[in-house]
């Protein structure tokens, strides 16, 4: 879904947002950083497989997805990451790795760290890797309709990396 795209879904929905155009970053770390944003409002969108079937995991950015937690959440037996070759053509207008956490207007389900329920903005890659919308997480929430949930856990930072 191109920006445009994506605008004129969030138009007629009424909703508020701010699109920032940042240099390109291909990790949600480098956008936020790139973008002035505080990393636990940026939200990073991860593919997933459950039980054969392609789902968005989306948690903050600084946070690594926990497999477990999700297959639990999710009542589903297998869970693996997707690889770019098995998802890039269900988002043939974005930059691969880039598309926004709407899956709902891919026919995708959603599943979203509870973490992110707890800041008022959420920010997010809108299918280019200089692009970002932020918008307030209660309309995010309220378009997409995700399954909240516990799926994340702190990404691992060495001391000398503090």
């Amino acid at each position: 879904m191109p920006i445009e795209k994506l605008k004129t879904f969030l138009d007629k929905e009424g909703i508020k947002y701010v699109i920032i155009t940042h240099s390109r970053a291909y990790t949600a770390q480098e956008a936020a950083a790139s973008a002035h944003i505080p990393g636990r409002e940026v939200a990073k969108t991860v593919m997933v497989k459950l039980d054969g079937r392609m789902a968005m995991a989306v948690l903050p950015a600084s946070y690594h997805i926990d497999l477990e937690h999700l297959a639990g959440a999710a009542g589903a037996k297998k869970v693996s990451l997707a690889s770019e070759h098995e998802f890039a053509a269900l988002f043939p207008d974005c930059d691969t790795g880039a598309m926004p956490p709407f899956g709902n207007l891919y026919g995708l389900p959603v599943y979203v760290d509870e973490r992110l329920t707890h800041d008022t903005w959420i920010a997010f890659n809108a299918g280019k890797h200089s692009v970002a919308i932020q918008m307030a997480f209660s309309d995010f929430r309220k378009l997409v309709e995700p399954t909240v949930v516990a799926l994340a856990e702190r990404a691992y930072r060495s001391p000398a990396a503090a």
